[in-house]
């Protein structure tokens, strides 16, 4: 009997390869493809949104060990061999659409017209697994943490410098870290070769698991407010803080750092040596903004 071909040579027979338009290296390597689930901690009692599932190998391990998958695709091409693909299994939904324009917490709710809306998450909440392409990443994240509800855990396979940046601390800060920490905690969970995509893409990833907080990082703080301030801290990184916050919120520098010293923070400091406990009472003290 001949040997069943993987389902990269399915896609490939079907003339089907990975787009470079919308950045797809699909992971080829079993063994790194198992410790991204392991990752996850899944049981049969989790819901699992599974983003960007390219030819279905990471789908398939999640559906050996979560109650409920529901992978979301914006590759046109790639649907119907899903759909084929997971036939035979219930709990696994194949959505076509756009992460971006998806109202997650709608489709995990299981709202509207979609198959998923049979069935109904646990109150523990749902598992994010995702593998995002470069461009999409931060648009991607902030999507996910600010559905309603948000997930309970993430993990998420990035390039390796994103992974970093996401669970920096002071001095080496941004605005993807704060935008990250203010929702969750995190953890690099693995990195992963080049060499265990396909294509080969130029960089190295890693994996990252966040967990969501039981409150905000800094509550009582509105994050919008919180992220305004942030927002112009870091529109300027090279430049001190009461020449940043001062063009960002378009303020006087004498104001600026009047209130920077007033919460005991040097206006001569940069954005990035900032820990977000004192973002959030930067942001607290000027209620106005």
């Amino acid at each position: 009997m001949a040997a069943q071909q993987s389902p990269l040579a399915q896609l490939s027979a079907l003339g089907i390869h990975p787009n470079k338009g919308l950045g797809q290296n699909f992971l080829v390597d079993p063994a790194h493809r198992a410790h991204i689930v392991a990752a996850a901690d899944l049981t049969p009692q989790d819901t699992v949104l599974e983003v960007g599932p390219g030819p279905g190998v990471l789908t398939e391990l999640i559906a050996e060990q979560a109650g409920r998958v529901v992978a979301v695709e914006l590759d046109d091409r790639l649907i119907p061999f899903l759909r084929d693909r997971f036939a035979a299994q219930p709990h696994v939904t194949i959505v076509h659409a756009d992460i971006l324009a998806v109202d997650v917490g709608e489709l995990m709710r299981g709202s509207g017209s979609d198959p998923a809306s049979s069935f109904q998450f646990p109150a523990s909440g749902y598992k994010v697994i995702a593998n995002l392409p470069y461009y999409i990443t931060a648009a991607a994240i902030r999507h996910l943490l600010e559905a309603q509800p948000p997930p309970a855990v993430l993990v998420l396979t990035v390039q390796r410098e994103v992974a970093e940046r996401m669970v920096a601390r002071p001095p080496e800060m941004s605005l993807l870290a704060l935008g990250v920490q203010f929702y969750c905690t995190g953890r690099i969970a693995g990195r992963i070769p080049a060499g265990a995509f396909y294509p080969v893409p130029k960089v190295e990833s890693a994996v990252v698991r966040l967990d969501q907080r039981p409150e905000p990082a800094v509550p009582g703080v509105a994050a919008e407010q919180f992220f305004r301030v942030a927002r112009a801290g870091f529109s300027q990184p090279r430049k001190q803080l009461r020449n940043s916050l001062a063009a960002g919120l378009k303020l006087a520098p004498v104001q600026v750092e009047t209130w920077l010293s007033s919460v005991g923070i040097d206006p001569r400091r940069r954005a990035e040596t900032l820990t977000i406990e004192e973002w959030g009472v930067l942001a607290s003290a000027n209620p106005r903004l």
